[in-house]
């Protein structure tokens, strides 16, 4: 899809909003509100956006355990299951 294609005026919006919703969910599109020939707002399928915040999720992820690795902040994983092993031990004992 071309980027011309997907960038509508906010009057576009308001005369055809369900034809909108229909299309974004349909196709899975992502559409640029304008607002006095300016970007505002983007409508985009729900699918689409949850797959964006969970990639970006993991981006940060990635990105903190980069430098983690860079300031050396690890420790070996066989350490860190027995962490986790006491961890939940400790929070069986607490269940009860």
């Amino acid at each position: 899809m071309k980027l011309a294609d997907s960038i509508k005026p906010i009057s576009y919006l308001k005369v055809h909003a369900s034809e909108i919703i229909r299309d974004v969910t349909d196709n899975r599109k992502t559409l640029v509100i304008t607002q006095n020939g300016v970007a505002k707002v983007i409508v985009q399928d729900i699918r689409v956006y949850e797959q964006t915040q969970e990639s970006l999720a993991l981006l940060k992820i990635l990105a903190k355990s980069s430098g983690n690795l860079k300031k050396g902040r690890i420790k070996p994983l066989h350490d860190s299951f027995n962490d986790l092993e006491k961890r939940i031990s400790v929070f069986r004992e607490n269940e009860v």
